[in-house]
């Protein structure tokens, strides 16, 4: 997989005219050689790739990450920097990049220091964009990426039943985040087990749980916390950040209300915000424009009376965010292999609902990977 990944990379860089790249972001280190899970950025220990169209490829990276380069990463040569020896990581790219005319790096992801050394040895006037060529590249899914979409559902689906088990009066919001945290590792090492041969590769779920109750369910993105649930309230799972098996992301939301049905305008917002994402998926497929979607999705809840939206969905991978989006002035065509959350949602200043899934599109439509009911009898705990 990753093998014909870099060998695909490499002819993009060639047809753009392109004579090495130099990439620092983690997912597309990870896409191209299977490196992961290493001290990156944050911890002021860059890893860069350098991937020339002819030569060898070359991953820098901390020594006291070596041994999980030598496991992991499917790249020709290994360099191993230190702290304070030598120049640490800068002392291999100079050479590597001397005798490039054209340098492709990450324009919109690359560190800031990483990004002002390579301009300082190779000059503004050599450096150009590989972001797009890496977008286009990783935006069709092959057979191998959506095997693991769909196990990535399936880990979904586990967190979203036990979050729904957890939930109840008197229940504090983490007690759903541990329940589901622990069903989706449980259910990651399932799948890991029986049909991956990656001892490196950690089946725990990891981002904190985004939910809200009660008076803070207008809260987007807000994390578990020790707030006490109670009975007629709603409750918000999301797992789009905690649905992250084998390094492939997806997007998963829902609504529940304990023990009694919701009131009238609840009920009201949460009715049309399932009607938009229906909506969505009846135009969602091969051949239309990702923001055409997003208009069917738009005109739904506009056409209800309530304020325009944000977008419709997001393409997925190996990055929570990838190209293309379901929002206005996308214009991407969409094709088979594409994977998307796709959401409906309404907001207003009492009251907020959302359902989201994940979808791949096929060559007559979209598959949904992600199921759990969205009738409102059907999510009264």
């Amino acid at each position: 997989m990753f093998k014909a990944r870099m060998i695909r990379f490499r002819e993009r860089l060639q047809d753009a005219g392109i004579d090495i790249a130099v990439i620092a972001n983690e997912d597309n280190v990870y896409y191209l050689t299977g490196y992961h899970d290493y001290l990156h950025m944050e911890f002021g220990r860059p890893t860069i790739l350098a991937v020339p169209v002819l030569g060898p490829s070359l991953l820098i990276t901390p020594f006291l990450d070596l041994k999980i380069a030598e496991s992991t990463a499917m790249v020709d040569r290994i360099c191993a920097w230190n702290d304070a020896v030598g120049d640490e990581w800068r002392s291999e790219l100079p050479a590597a990049l001397n005798a490039a005319n054209r340098i492709a790096i990450e324009q919109e992801h690359i560190p800031a220091i990483v990004r002002a050394f390579v301009a300082d040895i190779a000059g503004e006037d050599r450096l150009e964009s590989a972001t797009l060529i890496l977008a286009e590249i990783r935006m069709i899914k092959s057979k191998e990426e959506l095997k693991i979409a769909r196990h990535a559902g399936e880990v979904a689906e586990a967190m979203m039943h036990a979050g729904r088990n957890a939930i109840g009066d008197g229940i504090p919001e983490y007690e759903v985040a541990l329940a589901a945290s622990q069903a989706g590792t449980r259910k990651a090492a399932e799948l890991l087990a029986l049909h991956y041969d990656n001892r490196d590769m950690s089946p725990n779920t990891h981002f904190l749980q985004i939910m809200a109750s009660g008076d803070q369910i207008t809260k987007t993105h807000h994390r578990a916390s020790t707030r006490i649930m109670r009975k007629g309230e709603a409750v918000f799972l999301c797992f789009c950040g905690m649905t992250n098996f084998h390094r492939f992301k997806l997007g998963f939301d829902r609504m529940f209300w304990i023990g009694d049905a919701p009131d009238q305008s609840q009920r009201d917002i949460y009715e049309v915000a399932v009607a938009s994402q229906k909506a969505a998926l009846g135009a969602l497929g091969p051949g239309v424009t990702a923001e055409s979607v997003h208009s069917v999705y738009a005109n739904v809840i506009g056409e209800a009376g309530y304020d325009y939206p944000f977008r419709c969905g997001r393409a997925t991978g190996f990055s929570f965010l990838e190209s293309p989006q379901l929002v206005t002035g996308d214009t991407t065509i969409l094709q088979p292999g594409m994977v998307f959350a796709v959401d409906g949602a309404i907001t207003t200043s009492t009251f907020r609902a959302q359902v989201g899934d994940s979808f791949i599109i096929t060559e007559d439509g979209h598959e949904q990977i992600t199921h759990h009911p969205k009738a409102i009898e059907d999510v009264i705990l």
